[in-house]
């Protein structure tokens, strides 16, 4: 049957289930004659022409619920539940034709033998089908293909199981799950034999070759812990892609990917209330400076989906710039796409800009955030950091626009750098201008992005591609982090809750030891921290400290109706003050007067401290772990 069904595929499908209905009506007469010899009268015309009747009824049921359709290797329950009901509605259409057209010989009892019978004949065949396919299937496992342990057994778990049996690559010899109602049963016929802390152990008596994670919700502290338990396996293992990007009923072996730095940094799915933003935002001329850069761009992608009237995106590398407009121009053509590129330094640019595009909303990510390199250049980042950010707030008032946005930092809290504090000064400033003018002005303070320009992650990428060492610069050194997609929802979710005078803090969950991530990242390119690739401590550069901070200890945080954003309280400044300070840092800007200009940002920002320049041991990890 199975070669038959190869050679001839539908047609010998459709084939069967057609003949199978003069079957069933023969079949049932037999049953209903105690399965004797088939009565005379089936050869009669009203018998025969019964039959014809139905026939057509019956294939016209079949055609109507679908059931021509199935894949016999893969029938399931919805298959039989299609048979049922096509076979049910048939004998119910068929009873008023019986009596209609006076075939009143067939006896009643055969209706219910005949929807009985049939549906046995249907199901049973494709059933046999799916088991011999199954059987074949599972005869991989003396063959060389891939012995795979699966981690999870829920929803995710038996869409892969649906998806390997589509490999020849690969036979799944055991699933583990921690809920233990779970244990001794099995999914598609694969076991659930242990909890996951019991991988190593299962992994030996199964002769697991590799181990797959089928657990698409799991958050960063789950993966984490599975993680730890698969390195210590030794096997090479790979996860299913999160939820949100990949349909579970829909899952595809070739979607399992090498686990990533992310995974298990990351925090679970943020909830966005999408149509309070959507509110603030749609039909609205939209400017994004720094629309080039890792959260600017990203920011730029998000507002893009929201259906703004325009979109602006300012920036000063015209090589951003170039590859933002090209992506935009093919993903959103739908969208007002304009690029300007203007250095938000540039005061004349920048005003000529606002006059002539008139934006209503502003996003000013538009910094530079190198905490090292700007130790050394002071006016550069006090003249791009805080001028840059007062001639884009000056331009928008100017433009009456109704929001505006500053991307700040967590480094601006209690700062020890130049970058920090000069971000400081843009918040203070912005947030006392916001009392002065109908413009709300609101701030958004987060940590470090995953994958962003200049951030550790891509540092340490390219650090392992040339074979180590990793280089950290303290063993103690802990920093927040959260993904670029996830800081530019909060982004907007902000902009949504904001009215002007805010600084909203982001939720970063737990900080990360910078140790612990290189280790992580070591491991995830299928090497041993210290043994393959080394990790090297080189002390604390100009400018870092070990620990960074969300909110100063003044700032008290407020909830808001957003569980991930805090509302750290205003600190109020004198007006009058703030612009002479403002100014006299303009005029030791133009004068290149670096020493002059720290003196001014201790002024504005007391709690500026820069750090005693003291230096970890260079330290260079041979064999040894670090936790």
């Amino acid at each position: 049957m199975i070669y038959f069904l190869k050679k001839y595929g539908k047609f010998a499908t459709v084939l069967y289930d057609v003949l199978a209905i003069p079957i069933a009506w023969y079949f049932a007469y037999w049953l209903r004659d105690n399965m004797h010899f088939l009565p005379n009268e089936l050869l009669e015309k009203n018998t025969i022409t019964s039959l014809y009747a139905l026939t057509f009824v019956q294939i016209s049921c079949f055609y109507h619920f679908k059931v021509f359709r199935g894949f016999w290797r893969f029938a399931s329950i919805d298959d039989i539940e299609r048979i049922l009901r096509s076979v049910v509605s048939a004998v119910i259409l068929f009873i008023p034709i019986v009596y209609l057209f006076t075939l009143d010989r067939v006896p009643r009892s055969i209706f219910p033998l005949y929807a009985i019978t049939l549906t046995t004949i249907l199901c049973g065949g494709r059933l046999i089908v799916r088991q011999i396919c199954d059987k074949k299937y599972h005869m991989l496992k003396d063959q060389d293909v891939g012995r795979v342990l699966i981690i999870g057994a829920g929803q995710a778990c038996e869409g892969l199981l649906r998806a390997l049996k589509l490999s020849s690559k690969y036979y799944p010899v055991g699933i583990l799950d921690d809920n233990l109602r779970k244990h001794g049963l099995d999914i598609r016929g694969v076991p659930i034999v242990g909890s996951i802390n019991e991988i190593t152990k299962f992994t030996t008596k199964l002769e697991a070759d590799l181990i797959f994670i089928a657990i698409a919700s799991a958050n960063a502290t789950t993966m984490r812990r599975i993680v730890g338990y698969c390195e210590k396996s030794k096997l090479p293992f790979k996860t299913l892609p999160s939820n949100n990007s990949q349909e579970l009923c829909r899952v595809d072996v070739n979607s399992l990917r090498t686990v990533s730095i992310e995974d298990l940094l990351g925090r679970a799915q943020v909830t966005i209330q999408w149509e309070k933003i959507r509110t603030n935002m749609a039909a609205k001329r939209v400017l994004v400076t720094g629309g080039g850069g890792s959260i600017g761009s990203e920011l730029c992608r998000q507002i893009a989906k929201l259906q703004p009237d325009s979109l602006a995106i300012v920036d000063s590398s015209e090589y951003n710039l170039f590859l933002i407009e090209s992506e935009f121009r093919a993903k959103f053509s739908d969208i007002n796409i304009e690029v300007f590129l203007v250095n938000v330094t540039d005061e004349i640019a920048i005003e000529n800009l606002f006059e002539t595009y008139k934006p209503e909303i502003v996003y000013h990510a538009a910094a530079y955030k190198h905490v090292p390199m700007l130790e050394n250049q002071v006016r550069v980042a006090v003249q791009n950091n805080i001028t840059g950010t007062r001639i884009v707030a000056e331009a928008s008032v100017a433009a009456n626009v109704e929001k505006f946005i500053l991307i700040s930092t967590d480094k601006a809290v209690n700062p020890t750098n130049i970058m920090g504090t000069t971000k400081r000064i843009a918040e203070i400033y912005c947030q006392n201008l916001n009392q002065k003018v109908t413009t709300q002005f609101i701030t958004v303070r987060f940590g470090n992005v995953l994958g962003s320009t200049g951030s550790v992650v891509p540092l340490f990428q390219s650090q392992l591609q040339n074979g180590g060492p990793l280089t950290v610069t303290h063993p103690d050194m802990q920093r927040y982090f959260m993904t670029i997609p996830e800081a530019s929802q909060l982004i907007l979710q902000a902009m949504a809750n904001g009215n002007g005078g805010e600084i909203f803090v982001l939720d970063m969950g737990e900080p990360v030891k910078i140790s612990y991530l290189a280790e992580q990242m070591i491991r995830l390119a299928g090497k041993e921290p210290g043994k393959d690739v080394k990790i090297k401590y080189t002390g604390l550069r100009p400018g870092e400290k070990l620990f960074e901070e969300l909110f100063h200890d003044s700032e008290k945080l407020v909830e808001t109706s957003h569980h991930k954003l805090f509302q750290a309280q205003f600190r109020k400044i004198n007006w009058d003050e703030l612009i002479e300070s403002l100014l006299l840092i303009d005029k030791a800007c133009n004068k290149n007067q670096t020493a002059e200009l720290i003196i001014l940002l201790k002024n504005l920002v007391p709690e500026f401290n820069p750090p005693i320049k003291k230096s970890a041991p260079n330290i260079t990890i041979e064999a040894e772990h670090v936790n």
